[in-house]
């Protein structure tokens, strides 16, 4: 029987809940299969080593209703289950037009910042259809299935809402798009590395106080990144290239960073890095972590000296968004299936021409203007985001 064909006819439905053991799913269906009815929905949930299956079926043909529910009470008893019956007509109401996905992220995810995420989608006219778990750690993350609002009016709200009760709240349209292969770009300075490189080189230098106030004052967007990355450059003249290997053993990778493109990887994702600094610390990275695409400035090298200039295109705020664009094409994948990652001012075309702009662990600019902001540590919450779960990840990992 098709689902327009259940609107009017009377069905039932079976709520199971009690101590979770294997069997029961299979045992209640064998239960039900002596009535001859057909399976209209659905849905089951353990928590905490307790289940809840509720089935909802069409009526039996004949007379045999109160011999059914009989039956399902007696089997649920011998298991030690709880069983409860309602009768009604036809199937779930139609969910509401506009569908979209609400991953919220908290460290950790009270009761009350949830009981405001909940409400904040009621306001906005919007129904939750579901919810389940994606990760109990590093963070906890939770998602939404919400239908009856459009997605950027509910993304509007629920940003404002998550900056008032510090969770992260991130909201994409449902639909398979979310699931297609897809490209994701990522800044290296403080975004796939805890470093800003330019530092590295400058502390090698003595100079590192001086680069690192240009550098922040760049981030911060009060200073013109080409002028500011020259200014910068300049004082590093007359190193000696062997700072280059020192400079590339120096780097950290943030947290979960090889988390994140090992599982985007594994998943068919194409994964890249755009970055103000340079390509003797980037194609390292790239060997490394098996990236598909990378680019940054490159320092000029002249007799075994850094010369204190950068050579060819100058990869700044527009840089970025414009490499972005070019990957994408190259990697046969459309602009709106594109993540971009980052933390700052120079970021900020590159996030808002990507499909999903991720601000991660950013400038208070950057996460007012990004889609959606990752405030925890931790660089693999952004698989969260994209509806992969903990389980997921920790599956490939052991294939």
């Amino acid at each position: 029987m098709s689902a327009s064909q259940t609107s009017d006819v009377p069905t039932l439905l079976v709520k199971i809940f009690g101590k979770d053991r294997p069997g029961i799913t299979a045992g209640l269906f064998d239960t039900l299969a002596a009535y001859s009815v057909d399976v209209v929905d659905i849905e089951q949930v353990v928590t905490r080593g307790r289940i809840v299956l509720c089935a909802l079926v069409t009526h039996p043909a004949d007379s045999s209703e109160g011999e059914l529910r009989a039956t399902v009470h007696s089997w649920a008893d011998s298991l030690k289950l709880q069983a409860e019956i309602l009768s009604g007509t036809g199937d779930n109401r139609p969910r509401g037009s506009g569908r979209s996905h609400v991953t919220v992220l908290g460290h950790p995810l009270t009761a009350e910042s949830t009981a405001q995420i909940a409400a904040r989608i009621t306001a906005t006219g919007g129904n939750i259809d579901r919810i389940f778990r994606l990760a109990k750690y590093p963070v906890t993350a939770v998602e939404f299935a919400v239908s009856g609002t459009e997605t950027e009016p509910l993304r509007t709200a629920l940003a404002t809402a998550a900056a008032q009760i510090g969770v992260d709240v991130a909201v994409v349209s449902a639909g398979l798009h979310r699931r297609a292969q897809r490209l994701v770009v990522m800044d290296v300075d403080s975004t796939l590395i805890q470093d800003e490189v330019i530092e590295l080189f400058a502390a090698h230098a003595g100079c590192e106080a001086e680069v690192a106030e240009v550098t922040e004052r760049a981030m911060r967007g009060e200073l013109d990144f080409e002028q500011s990355l020259h200014a910068r450059v300049e004082l590093l003249a007359g190193l000696d290239v062997s700072v280059v290997d020192k400079v590339r053993s120096e780097v950290r990778l943030t947290p979960g960073a090889r988390t994140l493109i090992r599982t985007l990887k594994r998943l068919g994702y194409q994964v890249g890095v755009v970055s103000g600094g340079f390509t003797q610390v980037t194609d390292d990275l790239r060997e490394r972590l098996g990236l598909d695409f990378a680019a940054a400035n490159t320092l000029e090298i002249v007799d075994g000296k850094l010369t204190g200039k950068v050579i060819g295109e100058i990869v700044d705020r527009a840089g970025k968004a414009r490499l972005l664009r070019r990957f994408a094409a190259e990697a046969g994948v459309p602009l709106a299936q594109t993540v971009a990652i980052g933390d700052g001012a120079n970021d900020l075309d590159m996030l808002n021409a990507a499909g999903l702009g991720v601000a991660f662990c950013a400038k208070p600019v950057v996460r007012q203007a990004a889609d959606t902001a990752v405030n925890v540590p931790f660089l693999d919450a952004v698989l969260y985001l994209l509806g992969i779960t903990r389980e997921e990840v920790e599956a490939a990992d052991l294939a």
